[in-house]
Parts: C-alpha cells; sequence; structure tokens
C-alpha cells in the first residue's frame, strides 16, 4: 500500500476514534449530571456507538490520490488500463460505485513480488 493510501485510510479511522471519543465524553457528562433514570439508556447508546461503524463512502478525492500515488511509482499504464476495465478514459468519468474495486485494483500494484 503507498504512503499517501495508508494516510488516507489512518486519517480515516483517526477520525472515527476522535468522533467516538466524542460521543462517549458526552454521554459520560449526562449520565453524571442527570438523574439514575438516564443512566441505563446511556450505557445502550454508549454500547452502541463502540461497535464498528460502516465504512466511510470513498470520495474522487481519496481514490484520486492513491492512483497518483501508484502512477508516481511507475504504475501510469496499469492504473490507465484498469480505469479502462472500469469504463471510464480518466478518472472522474469512473462512477462512484466502481471506486472501491477499482482501488482493490490499483492498491496491488506492485506488491507482487
Amino acid at each position: 500500500m503507498g504512503k499517501v493510501s495508508e494516510l488516507s485510510m489512518l486519517t480515516l479511522e483517526l477520525r472515527k476514534c476522535g468522533e467516538t471519543l466524542v460521543d462517549i465524553s458526552q454521554e459520560l457528562a449526562e449520565m453524571f449530571s442527570g438523574s439514575d433514570v438516564e443512566k441505563q439508556p446511556a450505557k445502550k447508546k454508549i454500547a452502541k456507538e463502540t461497535k464498528p461503524q460502516e465504512e466511510k463512502a470513498l470520495t474522487l478525492e481519496d481514490v484520486r490520490a492513491i492512483c497518483a500515488d501508484k502512477s508516481r511509482n511507475g504504475f501510469t499504464e496499469e492504473v490507465k488500463e484498469i480505469l479502462t476495465k472500469h469504463g471510464a478514459e480518466k478518472l472522474s468519468s469512473v462512477d462512484p460505485a466502481e471506486y472501491k474495486a477499482l482501488l482493490a485494483e490499483v492498491e496491488v500494484l506492485g506488491n507482487a513480488e
């Protein structure tokens, strides 16, 4: 996985962790400032929010960063072939529903050593 791709994924994970911490701190503040009746629902809500969340939808910018990294590493032709395979001549023409599959193919470029 390229450095840009890894950084992008780490940034997303860090953002999710931060959001979870903010939610937990808000729940704790409500729990200790409210009455005993509020404690039980707060516990359930915290447990619910700490479950793994759905993956955030990939954006064109996310995909572009990873493709650009692979291209800089000498895989320009391969990236173009993958774009063509997904029905586009340029990245902005790729259907967003194809981003995940496209990235799966792009990210393995150069890893088969």
